[in-house]
């Protein structure tokens, strides 16, 4: 799969350097450059690109101006390019891929790709099953509705109760209670707000038990229950942290940024 991509910014050292830190990449090919933000809106209504790198600080239309310039079409992925910290939770807000601090670090740069990639399957992935709908609905009506169950099969899938064996005890804990999970080596330590317990398992083992719409992993080692977030708080170097329904406080690390916009609107 190729990723056509356009690159924005109004410095064109900046331009050069990106395309030099991309090159690596060959599953990406650049189709534009634009220096400003008139340009770019006129760019990517025309070309229709799969990713956008979009420096925020332009002159006459930023960054931000360029998203909401293109939201009537369907929008492609973006990934802000800047030299100002301050901008980090409104891109969180826009939805961004990620967020890069300039000059552009190469293995966040590779992060970054990695995560376009993903984005782009998921999106090829849901658009066809949509494709797939509309021709069930003229062809055979009465399938639809198996289709649409499909999504409910899938929450069938994970685990509603886990079995925690701690201090001599079986505690039955019902997932919807986790606020998130720490983990030490082997051990993970589960926190449901007025409690805390410590399951004997790998974090990767958790993790496929369950939901993913609902649980995201937001630090290497935390995993975070997404409808239990109720504040987001800015942090230095990109990072911020989520404050959760009993008061707790989670920090989210620069590789799962992403997790952010999940929830912020």
């Amino acid at each position: 799969m190729t990723i056509r991509t356009i690159l924005v910014d109004d410095e064109k050292l900046a331009i050069q350097g990106l395309q030099l830190r991309l090159e690596p990449f060959e599953d990406v090919e650049i189709i534009e450059t634009c220096q400003n933000g008139r340009e770019a809106i006129r760019a990517i209504k025309t070309l229709k690109p799969d990713l956008v790198f979009l420096d925020i600080q332009m002159p006459g239309f930023d960054g931000f101006s360029v998203v909401q310039g293109v939201m009537e079409i369907e929008p492609p992925l973006f990934v802000f390019v800047t030299a100002f910290q301050e901008h980090a939770i409104r891109a969180f807000e826009a939805n961004a891929v990620n967020y890069l601090m300039k000059p552009v670090d190469e293995d966040k740069l590779a992060d970054t790709i990695e995560r376009v990639r993903q984005r782009l399957t998921e999106k090829k992935s849901t658009d066809e099953a949509e494709r797939l709908k509309n021709v069930l609905s003229e062809v055979a009506p009465e399938a639809v509705e198996d289709f649409d169950g499909d999504e409910v099969d899938a929450a069938s899938r994970y685990e509603k109760l886990i079995n925690v064996k701690d201090r001599g005890q079986i505690f039955r804990v019902e997932v919807g209670t986790i606020e998130h999970i720490e983990a030490a080596g082997d051990y993970m330590c589960i926190y449901t707000g007025d409690n805390s317990l410590i399951l004997r398992e790998t974090m990767k083992d958790l993790e496929r038990r369950l939901d993913p719409r609902k649980f995201q992993r937001v630090h290497r080692s935390t995993i975070v229950n997404l409808d239990q977030v109720r504040q987001v708080k800015p942090h230095t170097n990109g990072e911020c942290f989520l404050v959760l329904d009993s008061g707790a406080e989670v920090k989210v690390s620069r590789s799962y940024r992403d997790v952010v916009a999940r929830f912020v609107h």
